[in-house]
């Protein structure tokens, strides 16, 4: 057997060992969707009504502050008395804290020369220091983004999941600007997937939701037990989710309780918002791999691995933009080059494999059927299911966005590969501020 013949065999060994690991991950998530039919979990009602803490970092945000803020006062069903808003306002060089304070909120002012400390895990650091310093003894905290709207009994659901023992917990994630373009239409899709169907599943499973974005609910008496906020990293949220699920504590999902927040409406946007998920995520996955992996066999929790499968997928990106393209378009031009046409013609020359045509043929069917089932299907099923939480009052709004899901799907996995290797700063993003108006 030649070389050649050789190194082909071995590069496909590896390829198939590829695949398998690409489709674990793969497979759950098409589980989650098939799922789709189990009924929410509904936390039971609570008379208590207890005292909330609304923490918002915000770095130059004067577009949206304000009406962050004022939203909360004039439009939750919860006592105005047992909620304070705190925004904190770094190194910002335009009207942020102004217009926060003037929105009722109260405002942290933290002025940090240090650039490797531009990034809102230190704002919520500073944040929670400074709330631990009034002595108010709040019960739990709400973390907002600068941007971020909520549905109008979100307090009341929060506490009522509080009140059940939730001691860390996430909202549904919805979007402010869904149908602004057909951009925002399949990317919403795409954030939509994991509240609807992969929280709702891990909640109905006891497996630990994913507690990693705006909205979500923290007890403040492991604030007050870790002495504040005990992370600074780009995905800040992500470790400290880590962390307190190696401590022992559950991570639950609160589905009615809504938080919309601004998508990306570019291939630009969408490249800078996943630049900092992905060079943060890569780095957690490096320390905390094997520190989850062995709580998850000391604590017999499966949540510990399936978290872990899930930020996977940034590797996955990056096998998907660079090692699959690359192996198919050698694989298909070597058996070409070599005449192995058929499988009996590829087996004669030593070839452990398909023959070109049968090669393309997998290749074709495995194409169709991640665009039509792992893609247009379920984005079909999201807009069946959960339209008018995402902001259309017409399922027919949204169908355009479903035919572009794997579109966008191959757009996110691109800019996740290239945010590999990017570190972002914290920098002023481009808010779509008249798509909701």
């Amino acid at each position: 057997m030649s070389w050649h013949v050789t190194l082909y065999n071995v590069l496909t060994t590896v390829n198939n060992v590829i695949l398998i690991v690409i489709g674990i991950p793969f497979m759950l998530q098409m589980l989650y969707m098939l799922l789709f039919w189990l009924p929410k979990k509904v936390f039971p009602k609570s008379e208590t009504k207890n005292r909330i803490c609304v923490i918002i970092p915000a770095h130059n945000e004067e577009d949206v502050i304000g009406e962050t803020v004022r939203l909360l006062f004039e439009k939750q069903n919860y006592p105005k008395e047992l909620f304070d808003v705190y925004v904190v306002a770094h190194n910002c060089t335009d009207r942020t804290a102004e217009i926060a304070e003037q929105a009722g909120a109260k405002v942290f002012r933290l002025d940090d020369p240090d650039p490797s400390r531009h990034i809102a895990s230190y704002a919520l650091k500073y944040g929670y220091e400074q709330i631990l310093q009034t002595g108010i003894d709040y019960a739990f905290s709400i973390r907002l983004d600068a941007d971020n709207h909520v549905n109008d009994d979100f307090f009341s659901l929060m506490n009522d999941a509080w009140c059940a023992g939730a001691k860390i917990a996430r909202p549904y994630e919805s979007a402010l600007n869904m149908t602004q373009n057909q951009f925002t239409r399949a990317c919403g899709l795409y954030y939509i997937f994991d509240s609807r169907f992969s929280s709702r599943v891990r909640e109905r499973l006891h497996i630990d939701a994913h507690v990693n974005g705006p909205g979500s609910l923290t007890d403040m008496e492991i604030i007050r037990k870790i002495g504040g906020y005990d992370t600074v990293s780009i995905t800040e949220d992500t470790e400290f989710n880590f962390k307190r699920m190696m401590e022992g504590y559950r991570c639950h999902f609160v589905e009615d309780a809504v938080v919309y927040e601004d998508l990306p409406s570019s291939f630009k946007d969408t490249l800078n918002r996943n630049k900092r998920i992905a060079a943060g995520n890569i780095r957690l996955l490096g320390r905390y791999t094997l520190p989850m992996m062995w709580n998850g066999v000391k604590q017999f929790r499966f949540s510990f691995f399936e978290q872990l499968l899930t930020y996977f997928f940034m590797v996955i990106c990056l096998l998907l933009c660079t090692w699959i393209p690359g192996y198919y378009i050698y694989a298909c031009s070597y058996l070409g080059a070599m005449g192995a046409l058929t499988n009996a013609e590829a087996a004669a020359i030593g070839i452990a494999g398909p023959g070109l045509w049968q090669l393309l043929i997998i290749i074709g069917i495995c194409l169709t059927v991640l665009f039509l089932v792992a893609g247009i299907a379920q984005g079909l099923l999201l807009v069946l299911l959960d339209y008018r939480k995402m902001g259309a009052k017409k399922r027919s709004e949204l169908v355009s966005g479903a035919l572009l899901f794997p579109a966008f799907t191959v757009v996110y996995c691109v800019t996740m590969a290239i945010g590999l290797f990017c570190k972002p700063k914290w920098e002023k993003i481009k808010r779509n501020t008249k798509a909701r108006d």
